[in-house]
């Protein structure tokens, strides 16, 4: 008994340990972003260039000649550029720190208030298949990509402000080289991955009136009656549907964005990083949410997707719905038997 509490006070030691890590390489950067962005913006309103006139009539569009041959020859410079520019580094990633931040904060104070959702019974000790290896592999899998990807993409979003000073210019301009490498390597990986969940996860997650009963009753997280659910309860199946669409236009411009010289215009690059931007967000918002409920905030969630089985008396309070089809199914092969 005293060895399965040690072990167990370790688990939730390093668990612990792994969130505050976690939350440290997201909040320390999107927090520095927000208390340098305005020093910055002030420095830059007061910086002035004695060419910009010059530049700001080649904006206007007037037609000159240029060397390189293609789509964009004799277009002196793309006056939609800065535009972007201002738009990523302004609106877009001030937006977005807050976005992140706000989750962030929003989880912690609920926890600090609901705490862990314990199970209501104990363990029986019958346990239950709920992922495969298979599907374990590629879960574990995609996320690892998803940090990875989501971990190089902030820092190549708000890097300038937030690391160059910690980093200084030279350290900064290796990381992102390695940062800008790393993404453009791993994002087709990751893309694959995706797409192979959402078509072998499709059939579990369509809505219904199951789902929209768990929303009513907030899937359990305020109170003690937890809502019926399938196999996937309507929460599982909102992230499914965040993946695959904001999932999937994320991939897809990110192909855009990976293979720049494919004939696509400036403005259709433009457009890609605004949408990868965008959706990127958004799924690194939700992705907190999905994290903090398969780990701190229920009790045997995690289990299912390290060990494959989970505890009947977690899926009874859980999935009753899916334990009820198993069962029923277990019990046809033995009559077939």
């Amino acid at each position: 008994m005293a060895a399965a509490q040690a072990s167990a006070k370790r688990k939730k030691v390093m668990l612990w340990t792994g969130v505050l890590m976690l939350v440290a390489i997201f909040v320390l950067p999107l927090s520095g972003y927000l208390a340098t962005g305005v020093v910055d913006a002030e420095t830059a309103a007061e910086a002035t260039n004695p060419r910009a006139d010059t530049w700001r009539q080649v904006r206007q569009g007037n037609e000159g000649y240029s060397a390189v041959t293609g789509r964009e020859t004799n277009e002196l410079i793309q006056g939609s550029g800065e535009n972007w520019r201002q738009l990523r580094n302004g609106p877009m990633a001030t937006y977005g720190s807050w976005l992140l931040i706000a989750v962030l904060l929003a989880l912690s104070a609920f926890y600090l208030w609901r705490g862990q959702v314990k199970m209501t019974h104990p363990r029986t000790g019958e346990t239950i298949e709920r992922w495969s290896v298979n599907e374990r592999f590629l879960h574990w899998t995609t996320a690892v990509l998803f940090v990875i990807l989501g971990i190089t993409g902030l820092s190549l979003l708000y890097g300038r402000l937030v690391l160059i000073p910690v980093l200084g210019h030279e350290g900064f301009g290796i990381y992102a080289d390695i940062a800008k490498l790393t993404h453009n390597v791993l994002g087709p990986a990751f893309m694959v991955c995706l797409f192979i969940m959402v078509v072998i996860w499709f059939k579990h997650n369509f809505l219904n009136r199951i789902d929209l009963e768990w929303f009513k009753a907030y899937g359990g997280m305020i109170g003690d009656k937890h809502p019926s659910a399938e196999k996937l309860n309507a929460g599982e199946k909102m992230w499914f549907w965040t993946l695959a669409t904001a999932g999937v236009a994320l991939c897809l411009s990110g192909l855009v964005l990976d293979f720049p010289n494919f004939g696509q215009e400036r403005e259709v690059i433009q457009l890609a990083h605004v949408i990868h931007l965008i959706t990127a967000l958004i799924l690194v918002a939700f992705s907190f949410g999905h994290i903090y409920i398969g780990t701190l905030g229920t009790e045997g969630a995690l289990e299912g997707m390290t060990g494959g089985q989970v505890d009947v008396a977690w899926a009874e309070q859980h999935h009753d719905l899916w334990l009820k089809q198993v069962r029923e199914q277990a019990r046809d092969a033995d009559r077939n038997d």
